[in-house]
């Protein structure tokens, strides 16, 4: 089974967004959103949060509505 990560990144390639990340535990940042870099922060001091890393390894939102609110925003520029 993949993760949610992967499924998240899987289900909006499918849509025709492309999203990447980088992490620096917990926390997992938007770093590009279909090609653009996506700046500002978000439940953090050094990037834009979109999930937090558990230690069992579990992913969760760091808030649903914002992170796809963020989705949106860039990628219908």
């Amino acid at each position: 089974m993949t993760d949610r990560l992967s499924k998240f990144r899987a289900r909006l390639k499918k849509i025709g967004i492309d999203v990447t990340f980088a992490a620096n535990y917990p926390w997992i940042y938007f770093d590009t959103i279909n090609g653009k870099e996506v700046t500002g922060t978000f439940h953090a001091n050094h990037g834009w949060t979109a999930f937090f890393l558990h230690l069992d390894g579990s992913y969760k939102f760091s808030d649903r509505r914002e992170v796809f609110k963020k989705v949106r925003e860039l990628s219908y520029e």
